[in-house]
C-alpha cells in the first residue's frame, strides 16, 4: 500500500491583510511625493497669503491712493559664497498707501569671473506681507554678472490701501523690505553625449 506524505499548502492571505498592505504602500508613495512637493507648495502658499512676511505679486496699480503714509526701509544682504557688493541706493522712503513707487538697488561682481545669484525677499513685520505688493522686481529672475560688472536693478511696489482697514496695523509706521542674494550653483561640466571618456585627450 503506497502512502503519500501530505502536501504543504500555505494558508491563504486574508483579504483584509492585502488591503492593509496596499494602503500602507499607497501612503508611503503619497508621503514621498509630498516631500518633493513641500518646498514649491510652501513657496506658493507664502506668495498667496503673505505668510512669513512674503510680499504679494501684483500685475497692476491699485485704483485708489490713501493719505496715510508709511516709511519703507530697504535692507540688502549677501549669502555666503557670493562675491558681490549689494546695496540700496536709498535706505528709506515715505510712501502713501496705494502709491506706486520705484526704487533701485545696485550690485557689483567683485571677481574676475562671471557669477550668478538669485535674491530671496521678505518684509517685516511678518504681518504685513499680504499688504506689500510688487509689480516688478529683480528678484523674480536669476541675475548673472560679468567680471567686475556693476548693475542697477529696480523694484516697483506699493502698499495696499486695504492695510488701513486692518485695525491690527493701526500703530504701524515702518515696513522693512529685505533682500538676500544667494549664489546660483553652476552645473558641473560632464562628458559630451556620445563621446567616450578621454576622447580628444592627447597622450
Amino acid at each position: 500500500m503506497n502512502q503519500h506524505a501530505p502536501r504543504f499548502r500555505p494558508a491563504p492571505v486574508p483579504k483584509r491583510d492585502l488591503a492593509v498592505a496596499a494602503a500602507c504602500g499607497a501612503f508611503v508613495a503619497v508621503m514621498v511625493g509630498m516631500s518633493y512637493a513641500a518646498v514649491p507648495l510652501y513657496s506658493w502658499f507664502c506668495r498667496t497669503t503673505g505668510f512669513g512676511g512674503t510680499p504679494q505679486i501684483a500685475h497692476a496699480a491699485p485704483v485708489q491712493v490713501s493719505d496715510r503714509q508709511i516709511t519703507v526701509r530697504f535692507d540688502a544682504n549677501i549669502g555666503a559664497g557670493l562675491p558681490w557688493r549689494f546695496e540700496p541706493e536709498r535706505t528709506s522712503i515715505d510712501v502713501r498707501l496705494g502709491e506706486v513707487v520705484t526704487v533701485y538697488y545696485t550690485v557689483t561682481n567683485l571677481t574676475a569671473r562671471e557669477t550668478a545669484g538669485q535674491a530671496a525677499y521678505n518684509v517685516a513685520p511678518n504681518t504685513v506681507g499680504g499688504y506689500f505688493d510688487k509689480i516688478n522686481c529683480f528678484c523674480f529672475t536669476e541675475q548673472r554678472l560679468a567680471p567686475g560688472e556693476r548693475r542697477e536693478m529696480a523694484v516697483v511696489f506699493y502698499v495696499d490701501p486695504e492695510l488701513a482697514k486692518d485695525s491690527g496695523q493701526d500703530d504701524l509706521n515702518t515696513i522693512t523690505l529685505s533682500y538676500t542674494f544667494y549664489p546660483v550653483r553652476e552645473p558641473k561640466a560632464g562628458v559630451a553625449d556620445g563621446a567616450p571618456a578621454g576622447a580628444g585627450k592627447r597622450i
